[in-house]
């Protein structure tokens, strides 16, 4: 391979031209590795089979079950469970030359008491003493209701039927995705289910416009309060929702509405617990982590992944195959790649080139993270794979072929940072357009970018929701209709121009956490000491948005209208939109996509008559939609249906460009269709 096709990404962008020896070095390293996978293992997809190896196989030539578990380190292992009266030093394993410990179980011994359903631990000797340990690829751990600690499961049911399941999320162009979590997305009090979120959740998504839904806290997590982050079992889907069946047929479901399911995967680090995870899980605190404290994640309070150890690499990567295969997951959302990709974890000011290929990168997550996309890609094709990462890593978006890392997006994660401060810190009349242009449009050609004005991250206790920054203690007073407050009309006006900005601007395909596009009032709280153990708070109120009487329902109703346009007119298949003026007395941005022009007035005050806006071609336009139309809250100023006719405008340099006249209110964003 020709080394300028190799770094096509360097043609692309000339910043990157002093550095191009690091990235054709990093490039080289990637495919120094997958070259000796492909050597050992045949493939890629080959390799990453961890899973059918590791942990309960069953062996028809000897009719019985092997159980398998690498623990280097380990001086005794044993295994034990129900199926033995827990007689923890009964069976005892036996270490081969690579650190792998192997018993093998006759099913005409243990058939009758091996069964599925049945309880597990290993028990295990190393230099932190003999511990009852959960192993690495248990498929289903269980808490027990009264001790409240978890144990591994033998869990072989029959095999699940996908005979009906053909969709392939390539059949969406654009994502419209819904972040959720199947736990607090019911309004009762208590945790949901993955069969309750099948049932009542999944024909929401579908009915309100979006197109994938992106589950979190799916893999095992003893703390249900770390939204999923501190994982314990890799390849354990969350029990606390229900089994792994009824997961499966929550995907099946969600595929039927035509949703694809992409999973919030976290490789970036692991819990610490020794009783539920896997640290120290053979003595030593370098077995999945480096050795020391460079294996510490000090602002998580949790342990990094040694992306270099060729049994980690294999380890992860049989993870994202197997939720890939046997989940039918259709992508993942990779959390936590800033602090994968440099050993600081990205608390240092990218304000240089050289941050990015200093002594503080990772290399070696770099090369398990382009190893990652060529697996999921390898395996379906039509996989996607979005990067959390806030550092913008050169490459991260292209593919490996090119000297990138093979992402299909990243989340535009500057976009919801610039909500935020202008709510909290700016006064209405101060918001510069230019700056918000620019955050908005701030993107290199060819890096999809999601964009999202919200996340989950902006709904936890200690933040707040846009609805709740703009509105605050008048939403639990003034939400009704009747109700009469310049506050509430204040923050469902922006609330709504907010959202059409980042999806018509922002990237190229869109995000949402569950109940924030109808303006969900509360926080995010888990049960915890601090607030008695309540789920007051970790739950959805759906109920406010089906209220006739209240304004939720406005907010819900014009999502869902932003959502047809963007569907029906292609907005984020369209690219960057192009500009066609700034009128920064009035505040007011205009710019088009294909037919549609978009004017946004976030004046507080001038409403103006006669307002002439450019297009960029003659003909008659159409108000399609506005968000001060009377269906979604507003006093529809403007006449929905209203005819615009180009005319000459003067652009004072002796030229002339087509301009229609309109009524350009206050407060509003308007869309208008070239007929």
């Amino acid at each position: 391979m020709e080394n300028s096709h190799r770094l096509k990404m360097v043609e692309r962008d000339e910043w990157l031209r002093p550095v191009e020896g690091q990235l054709l070095a990093r490039h080289e390293a990637y495919e120094k590795r997958l070259d000796e996978i492909r050597r050992t293992a045949g493939s890629l997809v080959d390799y990453a089979n961890g899973h059918r190896y590791f942990g309960w196989q069953y062996d028809s030539t000897l009719e019985g079950w092997w159980f398998r578990e690498w623990l280097p380190g380990a001086c005794d292992v044993y295994l034990f469970g129900d199926f033995n009266g827990w007689q923890r030093t009964e069976l005892r394993l036996d270490k081969d030359a690579q650190g792998v410990w192997s018993i093998f179980l006759p099913e005409a011994m243990y058939g009758h008491r091996l069964r599925h359903g049945s309880l597990y631990k290993i028990h295990v000797h190393g230099r932190n003493g003999w511990l009852d340990r959960i192993p690495a690829y248990a498929t289903r751990v269980v808490q027990d209701e009264r001790t409240k600690d978890f144990t591994a499961q033998f869990w072989i049911p029959r095999p699940f039927d996908w005979s009906d399941d053909t969709f392939d999320i390539a059949r969406h162009d654009e994502l419209l995705i819904y972040e959720a979590h199947v736990g607090m997305a019911q309004e009762r009090p208590g945790v949901g289910t993955y069969r309750e979120f099948a049932d009542r959740i999944l024909p929401v998504i579908a009915r309100d416009g979006y197109n994938t839904v992106q589950l979190m806290a799916v893999a095992e997590h003893p703390y249900y309060g770390s939204f999923g982050y501190h994982v314990s079992s890799l390849f354990a889907p969350s029990s606390r929702f229900g089994t792994p069946e009824e997961l499966k047929g929550l995907i099946r479901r969600a595929h039927e509405l035509g949703l694809a399911v992409i999973m919030d995967l976290v490789h970036s680090h692991y819990v610490r617990n020794l009783n539920e995870g896997i640290n120290e899980l053979d003595g030593t605190d370098h077995l999945y982590s480096p050795a020391g404290p460079a294996g510490d994640q000090p602002h998580w309070d949790s342990k990094l992944f040694d992306y270099g150890k060729p049994q980690v690499e294999h380890f992860l990567l049989s993870n994202i195959k197997y939720w890939l295969e046997e989940y039918r997951f259709d992508g993942f959302r990779f959390d936590g790649v800033t602090s994968m990709l440099y050993h600081h974890h990205g608390y240092v000011a990218f304000d240089s080139r050289d941050r990015y290929f200093d002594e503080g990168v990772n290399e070696g997550a770099i090369t398990y993270l382009s190893l990652a996309n060529r697996l999921a890609h390898d395996l379906r094709p039509s996989c996607v794979t979005i990067a959390e990462d806030v550092s913008g890593m050169p490459g991260i978006c292209f593919p490996q072929e090119e000297g990138g890392v093979g992402f299909d997006y990243r989340l535009g994660m500057a976009i919801p940072d610039y909500w935020i401060k202008q709510i909290e810190e700016v006064p209405d009349e101060q918001w510069d357009i230019r700056e918000m242009w620019s955050v908005m449009t701030d993107r290199l050609p060819g890096v999809k970018t999601v964009a999202y004005a919200e996340s989950h991250d902006q709904a936890l206790v200690g933040d707040k929701t846009i609805a709740f920054r703009l509105m605050d203690k008048e939403m639990y007073t003034h939400m009704d209709r009747a109700s009469e407050n310049l506050t509430i009309d204040r923050g469902m006006a922006l609330h709504k121009m907010i959202r059409l900005m980042t999806v018509s601007t922002g990237g190229d395909a869109y995000l949402n956490f569950m109940g924030n596009e109808f303006g969900h009032p509360e926080w995010i709280d888990f049960p915890r000491e601090g607030n008695g153990w309540s789920y007051a708070h970790a739950r959805r109120q759906w109920s406010l948005a089906e209220d006739g009487l209240l304004r939720y329902s406005w907010l819900g109703a014009f999502d869902r209208a932003m959502l047809a346009l963007v569907k029906r007119y292609g907005i984020l298949r369209d690219g960057y939109p192009y500009c066609l003026q700034m009128d920064d007395r009035n505040q007011t941005i205009a710019f088009s996509h294909g037919r549609l022009v978009f004017v946004f007035n976030w004046h507080p005050a001038a409403s103006i008559p006669d307002y002439r806006c450019r297009v960029r071609e003659a003909g008659r336009y159409e108000l399609i939609l506005s968000t001060d139309e009377r269906r979604f809250g507003g006093t529809e100023r403007a006449r929905i249906g209203s005819e615009h006719f180009s005319s000459p405008a003067d652009n004072g340099d002796g030229t002339t460009s087509p301009a229609i006249s309109i009524y350009n209110t206050s407060r509003t964003a308007a869309v208008y269709l070239l007929q």
